[in-house]
């Protein structure tokens, strides 16, 4: 493998209130949920080399694996420097013991009831960014921002986050406290927050962290159009049939555009999302060290505007066929309505 530097640079702030971050981030979720058995070794192994790279922001979910995603963090970050580490943890999905999915509780009471357990599991004392990771319809989100800001005030959470909210919603929650950070999908294929939602974000002083940058490997280029889906993407649109067939040909587009960039598919990806501000953090969601190697090349790229330009014409705005989720859970977007 490459050699990286002990520290990612130049390291970017989550907002003007948030932490500062290396510029590029890692999420877990792979690593015990929703895209097939993950090997529990080599995942600790890659959390370990992201921090050796100088990754330094960790995304997990208290209901990833129904808890597990929680205690591996745990027990990757054993023995490491906690205070060189930020943890970002989502909550409020609410799951069975088969994993079915039962909706979102962010009442004010659950809310702090998650973060007790969150914060056993991960054997801490806080979290840096604790976020809801859906806007639960049934309490306003002043209600459940004005929590957290207690948690804030507690010093159990540092920093409070938002995920796949509108710029309405934001807004409302930025009026109780600030808000470090927007955590919502946005690659090449997935550009729905360039017309309200970033700059929503960037007049309120909220930073990006930006998730499917990769859009569920779809632009990994490590895709083909025979490959035998056993996990959650077999029910996305963007992964079915013609869809699928449609959105293999943009990528192989894109992956001349890559090529003569000396780059991989991946990485020119992650590269675009990484050059739409140094306010975005990218999240990649890598389950093993060659896959992080990979998206860690990404920060090597130095992408002129011809080279920017070549990019969206590759992959144009709007090109993608299919939604990012099913009807079913569009309609649960706060972001998308």
């Amino acid at each position: 493998m490459t050699t990286h530097p002990s520290t990612i640079t130049p390291p970017r702030r989550l907002g003007t209130t948030g932490p500062t971050v290396a510029p590029l981030g890692l999420g877990l979720m792979g690593m015990s949920d929703l895209y097939g058995p993950a090997d529990e070794a080599e995942s600790i192994a890659t959390i370990h080399a992201a921090l050796d790279a100088g990754v330094t922001l960790l995304d997990t979910g208290d209901f990833y694996g129904m808890g597990h995603n929680e205690l591996l963090l745990r027990e990757a970050l054993r023995g490491r420097d906690r205070d060189q580490v930020q943890v970002s943890v989502k909550y409020g999905v609410l799951r069975g013991p088969d994993g079915s999915w039962n909706g979102v509780d962010t009442r004010p009471a659950a809310t702090k009831n998650a973060l007790a357990q969150t914060l056993r599991k991960l054997g801490t004392d806080h979290v840096d960014i604790y976020r809801p990771a859906r806007l639960d319809p049934s309490v306003p989100v002043e209600e459940t921002v004005g929590a957290l800001a207690e948690l804030v005030a507690a010093g159990y959470v540092r920093h409070i986050g938002l995920s796949e909210v509108g710029a309405q919603t934001l807004r409302r929650a930025a009026a109780v406290h600030p808000i470090a950070d927007l955590q919502i999908e946005y690659s090449l294929v997935s550009r729905g927050i360039e017309a309200e939602i970033l700059p929503a974000a960037r007049e309120l002083g909220v930073g990006i962290t930006a998730y499917g940058v990769l859009s569920r490997g779809l632009l990994s280029g490590h895709w083909s159009a025979d490959r035998e889906v056993r996990d959650f993407r077999a029910h996305l649109p963007r992964f079915t049939g013609e869809n699928l067939e449609a959105n293999l040909r943009l990528v192989e587009v894109l992956r001349d555009v890559a090529e003569a960039q000396g780059a991989t598919v991946a990485q020119v990806a992650i590269a675009w999302v990484a050059s739409r501000g140094t306010d975005i953090v990218p999240l990649v969601g890598a389950r093993s060290r060659a896959r992080l190697e990979e998206s860690l090349g990404a920060l090597d790229l130095d992408l002129s505007e011809p080279d920017l330009a070549a990019i969206e014409a590759a992959v144009p705005p709007g090109a993608v066929a299919g939604t990012r989720y099913d009807a079913a859970q569009m309609s649960f977007l706060d972001s998308e309505k």
